[in-house]
């Protein structure tokens, strides 16, 4: 019988420890070896070998090349399908996730005088097409449209399209396109996987092909995204959900093994550890999970089983609060739970999360699913570099210049010097006296 590691820091060697911050996504090298094909099959052989890998891998009896663009018909009877306790769900989440997004929104341009006559400044640009993919794998996660199209949308971006896997039968899940539409997201494409990637990099008969793809997936979407990001830009690595619960002496063990399996209940290849200094803590999050998990379906019971119990996850008792944040900001996690009363007592300790959820009445849920910042986070240390997914995700920038003749000589100036100390012969020349007899007045 599996049984859920619980680890003394204290005890481990450097190896040990290292070990703890591994992902399931860290080795790559099986997918890697298969994606290529199915690349190339996308990139020749478009639709048909999006339907030939939606039959296959997806189940997707009687999808052809027709079906695989989502029809209005199709998001009206969504919303036929969906409960309307579900369908208020998401217009709460979206309602809230808007908000926070247009707060991000920058000014069209910026411009500032950095010396007399001459300034500088910032222009906003959406990108002109973008991909959301939208897993399906191991559930359905309208969650996921809310927090890509979302920021799109306000975004201004043109071209947005939704790749996500069909379910069998060829359609794509109902709340899924309920979350679309109310997103104001208007194209979704039934694919999955690396060959949804491919098909967003290349484009294919039906899809047309776009500049960047954002959105969590599978070992084979990151792989997929690794290998086409000459192609594609990938936007941040966002692979298997992860998270750390990190849990001090005000709060109740059994708390602590709840918040636990939430991330843990993604899948197998998910990453979720308690991390507190209190043995209390630890022993009563122990005590507590087999009646948490008494209360989950067989499926999610067995993925967190396989996290808690596996290489990826479980219990780890730290001798200080110290060493409980050195670890957390090691490992650099996708989701950081806070548990305590005072959460705000540990923030300033924290450097490296992607989202930090703060106190008891903060669950990783309530920020998955509506609160309001983005629930797309970094993974796989990824926290260390990256942010959230935000509107300037979907935004590019143009640096902006403008100088006036006033101001002309004494850049030119200095301009000219660097140039001549670098070698650069025209350089120079553009700001000498050469220039004067092409400029009016």
């Amino acid at each position: 019988m599996a049984v859920v590691n619980v680890k003394i820091l204290a005890e481990l060697t450097a190896a040990e420890r290292e070990a703890l911050l591994a992902r399931s996504e860290a080795d790559l090298s099986g997918f890697l070896e298969k994606v290529p094909a199915i690349i190339e099959a996308v990139r020749t052989r478009g639709d048909a070998a999006l339907v030939e890998f939606g039959v296959n891998f997806d189940k997707a009896e009687g999808l052809t090349a027709e079906r695989l663009k989502v029809t209005e018909a199709e998001f009206d009877e969504a919303f036929t399908l969906v409960e309307p306790e579900v369908i208020r769900a998401i217009e709460l989440g979206i309602s809230n996730i808007r908000s926070f997004h247009e707060e991000q929104l920058p000014e069209p341009m910026t411009l500032k005088e950095i010396r007399p006559g001459a300034f500088a400044g910032d222009r906003f640009i959406p990108i002109s097409s973008v991909a959301l993919y939208v897993p399906r794998g191991k559930g359905s996660f309208p969650s996921v449209t809310m927090m890509t199209g979302v920021p799109a949308v306000v975004a201004g971006v043109p071209n947005i399209a939704i790749f996500t896997p069909p379910i069998p039968g060829g359609k794509v899940d109902a709340a899924t396109l309920v979350a679309a539409r109310l997103a104001g997201v208007k194209t979704v494409y039934k694919a999955g996987g690396a060959q949804a990637v491919a098909a967003a990099a290349y484009g294919t008969e039906t899809v047309r092909p776009c500049h960047k793809i954002v959105g969590p997936g599978s070992p084979w979407v990151v792989a997929a995204k690794r290998l086409l990001s000459g192609v594609i830009d990938p936007g941040l690595p966002a692979g298997p959900s992860e998270s750390i619960i990190f849990a001090d002496e005000t709060v109740h063990g059994g708390l602590a093994a709840l918040d636990l399996l939430i991330e843990a209940e993604h899948g197998p290849d998910s990453s979720a550890w308690l991390v507190t200094n209190s043995r209390r803590v630890a022993d009563e999050a122990l005590a507590a999970l087999p009646g948490h998990w008494s209360r989950m379906g067989e499926q999610r019971v067995g993925f967190s089983k396989a996290v808690l119990c596996g290489s990826h996850g479980g219990i780890l008792v730290t001798e200080t609060l110290g060493d409980a944040y050195a670890f957390i900001n090691d490992y650099a996690p996708e989701h950081l739970q806070l548990l305590s009363e005072k959460p705000f007592e540990h923030l300033g300790e924290i450097t490296a999360a992607a989202e930090i959820l703060m106190g008891p009445h903060t669950p990783v849920s309530i920020g998955n699913f509506c609160l309001g910042p983005n629930a797309v986070l970094p993974t796989s240390r990824g926290a260390r570099t990256y942010g959230p997914l935000s509107v300037t995700d979907f935004i590019r920038r143009s640096s902006v210049g403008y100088v006036t003749a006033k101001a002309f000589p004494e850049l030119a100036e200095a301009a000219g010097t660097l140039a001549r100390y670098e070698g650069f012969d025209n350089h120079a020349n553009a700001v000498s006296d050469i220039r004067k007899q092409y400029l009016k007045g």
